[in-house]
């Protein structure tokens, strides 16, 4: 078996009072348009950490320090057997500045707090599932592999 690329996705966990963070990506966007998902977007020449930072200034119009994210689940997703691996990693953050804002309207339609426990519909499958193992303290999901 040769080896292959994975992309690799950051994801920021906002939490506050018992709610999540999560943005109404916009109708026309490459990927899940019209569905809710974390803050989030694909590493480029950077760390993972770096690219959480880069997002939520980009996204959100807050700053992150990367001391203060927590690594807390990673996905490893297969979501098409002609795709592309990709290791979706995400972040708690623990403490940030300013207040999340629409930055990226052609990208994202409007952030919302959302409460655990009544998370919206439709949410990307696989930051459910993060979600879930988050809450769980399981450190990793498995997707779309072949059994």
């Amino acid at each position: 078996m040769s080896a292959q690329l994975n992309i690799i996705g950051s994801h920021l966990v906002f939490e506050r009072d018992g709610h999540v963070l999560l943005g109404l990506r916009a109708p026309d966007v490459a990927f899940a348009g019209n569905v809710w998902h974390v803050p989030a977007g694909h590493v480029e020449r950077e760390s993972v950490r770096a690219c959480a930072v880069r997002e939520a200034a980009e996204e959100l119009g807050v700053t992150v320090a990367e001391p203060d994210l927590e690594l807390v689940h990673t996905v490893h997703l297969l979501d098409r057997a002609d795709g592309h691996p990709r290791m979706q990693v995400f972040f708690r953050v623990h403490r940030w500045a300013g207040e999340p804002r629409l930055m990226e309207p052609d990208r994202c339609t409007r952030w919302q707090w959302w409460p655990r426990s009544a998370l919206p519909d439709p949410t990307v499958a696989y930051t459910l599932a993060a979600l879930e193992g988050i809450a769980n303290g399981w450190p990793y999901t498995a997707m779309g592999w072949p059994q």
